[in-house]
């Protein structure tokens, strides 16, 4: 799979809501975290691993840490975009670390960055994922500064 061509992954988010403001005019701080779930679901389900994949393989993401950065105020009816791209992941793939880039034309305004890993739904516990899994992911860019994450099965 060393061919796999890597790319990364790009969402519109739309102009800015009303509803995703605070009273203060801010972005809920739960927004963004919605808006990077949405982006990794969306880039999973066009992968061929979406929600209907995990269901039936009774397998899907855990998050262990997710972390926000902002970094400039955004305004009602901004338009936006979500990138992503793969931070670090152990080498059968079991463990990942990704990470958002929120951008309203060329501008970076906030960053998110989440630790997962796979879990099995009947066994409850943490697997190596199955081949679809591991090709949707070798497609995806790497970060810069990209790690390869320890293998151990804590």
């Amino acid at each position: 799979m060393a061919d796999t061509p890597r790319t990364t992954f790009s969402l519109a988010i739309g102009p800015l809501r009303w509803a995703d403001l605070d009273p203060n005019g801010h972005v809920r701080h739960s927004v963004y975290y919605d808006w990077g779930t949405m982006a990794r679901l969306t880039f999973l389900d066009r992968n061929g691993v979406g929600m209907e994949w995990m269901a039936r393989h009774a397998l899907g993401p855990v998050l262990f840490r997710e972390e926000a950065r902002f970094l400039r105020e955004l305004r009602l009816g901004d338009d936006l975009h979500i990138d992503l791209q793969l931070a670090a992941a152990s080498p059968e793939g079991r463990k990942w670390r990704m990470r958002h880039r929120i951008v309203r034309g060329d501008e970076l305004t906030s960053t998110i960055e989440v630790d997962g890993a796979w879990f099995d739904r009947q066994a409850r516990k943490i697997v190596v994922p199955p081949v679809e899994v591991v090709r949707a992911f070798e497609g995806l860019a790497r970060t810069d500064d990209f790690a390869v994450l320890a293998s151990s099965k804590a």
